[in-house]
């Protein structure tokens, strides 16, 4: 996926295996944040009615108080949505919440079965929607909320589970071989042992007894 659509790294790169790659690390959508905001500026705007119109005393004891709580639950809000992860590895898909105490899913790729996402008019409008993601095992189905180009995030992963294959093949390819190259290597071996032989380290016997179980190996 472009480089448009990932925030920063926030996902820790010592989490990952020595050949695992992070493809994508997303937060949620700024739709996230939409209610908190719109409650602030609701909250402001009364702060402010209050101000102008010069009130009772009393009711700007009440708003006050009210407003510094709405900060706050801002705030919280705010780093909810910066402590939420949404990753994408060439392994897994992995989901992150919290700072101090955390809480997560992680879907190995090869027991995805299937990957849906849900928009809504305005939220195609804005880039933004649910993903679903039905996999083998005990969790069974997983839904993620206010995710980042949800249909573009379903193309990636249906391309990383078909390269994880591909992947996995090629490695079967390479120990195949490895595996002959360590075969073709036994004639260099007798070679050796002919050597060892012909100088006395190794009697005829142990020579040949050494010959045959290296035959043996091809």
């Amino acid at each position: 996926m472009s480089a448009q659509y990932a925030l920063a790294m926030a996902f820790p790169k010592h989490l990952l295996t020595e050949d695992e790659d992070l493809v994508l690390d997303l937060r949620p959508h700024w739709w996230f944040l939409a209610p908190a905001g719109a409650l602030l500026a609701l909250v402001t705007l009364l702060g402010g009615l209050v101000l102008v119109n010069a009130w009772p005393a009393l009711v700007g004891w009440v708003v006050l108080p009210v407003w510094i709580g709405t900060v706050g639950y801002v705030g919280v809000q705010y780093l909810v949505w910066n402590t939420t992860n949404f990753v994408v590895t060439s392994e897994r898909v992995v989901s992150r919440r919290g700072v101090i105490s955390k809480t997560g899913i992680e879907i190995p790729l090869d027991r995805i079965n299937t990957v849906f996402f849900n928009q809504s008019i305005f939220e195609r409008m804005i880039g933004a929607g649910d993903l679903g993601i039905e996999s083998a095992g005990e969790g069974g189905r997983q839904q993620f909320s206010d995710i980042r180009r949800p249909n573009l995030v379903q193309n990636e992963i249906y391309r990383q589970v078909e390269g994880l294959q591909d992947r996995r093949l090629h490695r079967l390819g390479r120990a195949a071989s490895d595996a002959s190259a360590h075969e073709r290597s036994i004639p260099e071996q007798i070679e050796q042992l002919d050597r060892l032989r012909r100088q006395g380290v190794v009697t005829d016997e142990e020579f040949e007894q050494k010959k045959r179980e290296l035959l043996d190996r091809m």
